[in-house]
């Protein structure tokens, strides 16, 4: 069995898949890295899920395809060679499918709301604003590097409908969304 350590990176470097070097502050790294930690954030909440097969097993898939996410952008093509694309339109399409489906199951939002409510609900809500700092993080490595196109939208709708699965955990769960109301938003 090999090491967990390798020693590689104590110089501040890191190997991408494509077998370059390159700072660990890097964009490029960033972006993967906020993406695996919107995946162990997701695996986090799954172990807060109770009794909802539904929600677990549609988290569960999202992790999965976090890795292929991730293996785009720790993939830098070459530029004799296209890169695989993993994450596709119709990943993205079958995420807007399921914000539909799940959100025909709550009220209609007129307000803000205050993250909270179950655990699960208030994980979900942290996993929505790492996915939205991992959408930022990929939108600036954009605009310098030639990526994937739907990497951007998928990162945007799974940030969606992390928010409708925190409340439909809430629903589901009888909890009441806190609302921020309308006299506290005034200055």
């Amino acid at each position: 069995m090999p090491r967990m350590y390798t020693r590689t990176g104590d110089n501040g470097e890191t190997g991408l898949f494509s077998g370059e070097r390159v700072p660990k502050n890097s964009l490029r790294v960033e972006a993967y890295g906020t993406v695996d930690e919107l995946s162990s954030w997701i695996g986090y909440t799954r172990s807060l899920i109770k009794n909802d097969d539904e929600i677990d097993s549609l988290l569960g898939r999202i992790q999965l395809e976090l890795f292929l996410v991730g293996i785009e952008l720790a993939t830098r093509p070459k530029p004799s060679s296209a890169q695989k694309v993993q994450v596709t339109l119709a990943m993205v399409k079958v995420l807007e499918e399921e914000i539909d489906r799940l959100d025909a199951e709550l009220p209609l939002l007129s307000t803000f709301i205050v993250p909270g409510g179950a655990p699960a609900a208030a994980a979900l809500q942290v996993a929505r604003t790492i996915g939205r700092r991992a959408e930022r993080k990929v939108v600036a490595l954009v605009q310098g590097e030639k990526l994937n196109p739907m990497l951007v939208p998928y990162l945007n709708r799974l940030s969606s409908l992390l928010f409708v699965l925190a409340r439909v955990v809430n629903r589901r769960g009888g909890i009441e969304e806190e609302k921020l109301a309308s006299r506290s938003m005034k200055t």
